[in-house]
């Protein structure tokens, strides 16, 4: 089932208002730099994909992986799956040591900055090998112009970060960029707006950019959309809880309170399940 494309823009808009309504760090006054839509076109290039789809997360933080990007990657993993295509999750260590567990999964390695031709060919020969039809970059550190990563307290984390952005750059697919703060892949679309936001921001772009309050919640977001698209509810099928609880187990923090719990960016579980619940509502799949 495909909805009318008036129809679809229309709950595009409304979807995308939804997902940016509590602004805390500024993607509200960010949204008007992207062309309304957006979350439509992204969940489009979801549903036209075919065979391997490439969802790449992880944000270091403290010599572990942060709640925010994980969640959402496994969400767009399990959804991908039911659907018919063959998802595969990309990060590097530890993230990727415990998502392996349970996943597909390509790992990538920090690496020498002196060393980038030889990486440009590792990542060719990855693509070459996983032949994806669309790249998704989930809350995924981009690179800033200045070459290094920053997060979001400005702090330079390259030495513990994995580059992913080649893929990004060498791959002949789509690619879509889910940021919540200005310093993920993608933002590089809306560069020129991101002078008044507390952050070192991200250069690298992507064919389209879905922003959020929290990065996991485009996740929901796009899932939502694409659920309404193909007329099945496959928001249903999110228990974001137990992935909380499966990521605490491997050691991950909350991006902002950097301690081990289930939340998600400060914000405690059950604001995440009412926007999931909203989302179901806005698509019709339960009652307003």
């Amino acid at each position: 089932m495909t909805a009318p494309g008036s129809e679809l823009t229309a709950l595009s808009h409304q979807l995308e208002d939804m997902l940016v309504r509590r602004n805390p760090r500024g993607m509200k006054q960010l949204q008007s730099a992207l062309r309304p839509g957006y979350l439509a076109r992204a969940a489009q290039l979801i549903n036209k994909a075919q065979g391997t789809v490439l969802i790449a997360t992880g944000f270091p933080v403290v010599g572990t992986f942060e709640t925010d990007g994980p969640v959402g990657a496994i969400a767009l993993y399990e959804t991908l799956e039911r659907i018919g295509l063959n998802p595969v999750l990309v990060c590097g260590p530890p993230l990727s040591t415990e998502l392996a567990k349970r996943y597909r999964l390509h790992e990538i390695r920090v690496g020498k900055p002196d060393c980038l031709d030889e990486h440009a060919a590792g990542v060719r020969a990855a693509l070459a090998q996983l032949t994806p039809s669309l790249i998704i970059a989930i809350e995924r550190p981009g690179l800033a112009k200045n070459g290094h990563y920053h997060n979001m307290r400005g702090e330079d984390i390259s030495a513990g970060t994995a580059r992913f952005d080649t893929f990004i750059e060498l791959a002949d697919c789509p690619s879509i960029g889910i940021g919540d703060g200005g310093n993920e892949i993608g933002m590089g679309n809306v560069y020129e707006h991101l002078a008044k936001l507390d952050i070192v921001p991200a250069a690298t772009c992507v064919d389209e950019l879905v922003i959020a309050d929290v990065s996991n919640w485009a996740a929901h977001g796009l899932i939502a959309l694409l659920g309404y698209m193909r007329g099945e509810d496959l928001l249903a099928n999110i228990d974001m809880v137990a992935m909380l609880e499966y990521l605490s187990a491997g050691n991950s923090v909350d991006g902002v309170t950097r301690r081990n719990e289930l939340t998600e960016d400060g914000l405690e579980p059950e604001i995440g399940l009412q926007l999931i619940e909203d989302l179901r509502k806005a698509t019709g799949f339960i009652p307003t």
